[in-house]
C-alpha cells in the first residue's frame, strides 16, 4: 500500500488550537479524555487543533480510542521512540551537564529537566501516529490492518513527579522570546512547539540547549532522521497497526466536510504530520545533551 509522502504546507495553515484552560464542553471533555487514554500530561497542539472541527475529531476519536489502547499500539510507539533516540545520537549533541552544573544547577534540577524531556519523548510519539493515522485516511484511504487488537490495560507513561508548567510568550523576558522567535524562523513555523515552552521553564538551559540544537537542524543527517520518523510513522498505519475501531477513510472525509472544506482540514492535518517528526527528532537531540559525557 502507498504510504504518506512527506509534505510541507506551502502556505502554512491557520490553526485554531484552544488552551486547555479555556475550554468548556465537549471540547474539555475530549481534551480529558484524550489525556487519560494517551496518558500523558497535555493535549497536544495537533489535537487541540483537531478539536476545532468538531465533527472530525467526534469521528476521528471514536476510532482512535480503542486503538490507542492497544498492545500493538504501545509497542510501536516505543520502537518508533528507541530507533530515534538511536539514531539521533549520530548527530554528536553535546553534553550540557557540566556547563550547567557550571552556571549554578544541582543534579536535583538536571534531572528535572531529564523528566519533562522524558514526558515529550513519550508522548510525541503517539501524536505523530494519531497525525499519520489522520492524514491516511483523509489522503490514501482505509488502513489495511484487523479489527482484532489485544488490549493494553497497564500504564505504559514514564513516572515523572516534576511539575508541568509552560512558559507562554507573554510569560517570558526578552531573552526568551528571542530564542522562540529563532526557533519559529528555523524550523519555518508560525508557532512554538509546547515542548519547547516547556523547556523554557529553566530559561538559561533552554537558551543552551537551543543554540547547540540548532546548529544540527536542517542538515543532511537531521534531515535523514526525521524523513526515516516520517517514513516509519506513515508505514505502521499503512501497513501494521489494527484498526479495532473501524476506522474508515469515506466516514472521516464525510465528518472532515461537515466542518468546513476538505482541503482546509487537509492542510492542517499534513501540517502537523510534517512537523512533529522533526519535533521528535529535536527532543531526542535534547535528551542526548542530558547524558554525562
Amino acid at each position: 500500500m502507498r504510504i504518506l509522502e512527506r509534505l510541507r504546507p506551502d502556505p502554512i495553515p491557520a490553526i485554531h488550537p484552544l488552551p486547555e484552560y479555556l475550554v468548556s464542553g465537549q471540547r474539555a471533555a475530549w481534551y480529558e479524555d484524550t489525556k487519560q487514554v494517551l496518558q500523558v500530561p497535555w493535549m497536544g497542539v495537533v489535537t487541540m487543533a483537531y478539536t476545532h472541527y468538531p465533527t472530525f475529531f467526534g469521528e476521528l476519536w471514536r476510532g482512535l480510542r480503542p486503538l490507542c489502547q492497544s498492545r500493538p499500539f504501545v509497542e510501536a510507539f516505543m520502537a518508533l521512540r528507541d530507533t530515534v533516540e538511536s539514531q539521533t545520537a549520530q548527530l554528536n549533541p553535546a553534553s550540557l551537564i557540566e556547563p550547567l552544573a557550571a552556571m549554578g544547577y544541582a543534579a536535583r534540577e538536571i534531572d528535572a529537566i531529564r523528566q519533562m524531556n522524558t514526558v515529550f519523548s513519550h508522548g510525541n510519539q503517539l501524536y505523530v501516529l494519531i497525525a499519520s493515522i489522520a492524514r491516511h485516511l483523509l489522503e490514501i484511504g482505509d488502513m489495511a490492518g484487523s479489527a482484532d487488537a489485544t488490549p493494553f490495560n497497564r500504564r505504559h507513561a514514564p513516572d515523572i513527579t516534576v511539575p508541568f508548567m509552560l512558559m507562554e510568550y507573554h510569560h517570558a523576558d526578552e531573552p526568551t522570546r528571542l530564542v522562540y522567535e529563532d526557533i519559529k524562523a528555523t524550523l519555518q513555523l508560525p508557532f512554538v512547539n509546547t515542548d519547547y515552552r516547556a523547556f523554557a521553564r529553566w530559561p538559561s538551559y533552554f537558551a543552551l540547549a537551543w543554540n547547540d540544537l540548532r546548529d544540527s537542524v536542517g542538515t543532511p543527517l537531521h534531515e535523514k532522521i526525521t524523513r526515516a520518523c516520517h517514513d516509519r510513522a506513515a508505514g505502521l498505519v499503512a501497513e501494521e497497526l489494527p484498526n479495532p475501531g473501524g476506522l474508515s477513510s469515506n466516514a472521516l472525509r464525510q465528518a472532515a466536510k461537515a466542518d468546513a472544506s476538505l482541503d482546509e482540514i487537509i492542510q492542517v492535518c499534513r501540517l502537523f504530520q510534517w512537523l512533529i517528526p522533526g519535533l521528535i527528532t529535536n527532543v531526542a537531540y535534547c535528551r542526548h545533551q542530558l547524558e554525562a559525557v
